[in-house]
């Protein structure tokens, strides 16, 4: 799930838990969008750690320095 996706979910629940009036029998409208918020949420936040750690992992710093040493064999 991407960031996209996740704001998109945070955005319908906000719409559902805030926005709307209906009343539907059975199901409790507000509540399932104050879930959708709660996945959105959850979402935003996974990804991020997930983009945090891939970024900061396989690349070198402005203070790293990397150096290579190839030997030959003489014959």
């Amino acid at each position: 799930m991407g960031i996209g996706s996740c704001i998109l979910l945070f955005a319908l629940g906000a719409v559902l838990a805030f926005g709307v009036n209906w009343h539907l029998s059975g199901m409790d409208v507000h509540l399932v969008g104050w879930i959708l918020m709660a996945a959105g949420l959850l979402g935003l936040i996974a990804y991020g750690s997930i983009f945090r750690r891939g970024r900061s992992t396989g690349r070198a710093g402005a203070d790293e320095v990397v150096e290579e040493r190839r030997y030959y064999d003489q014959p």
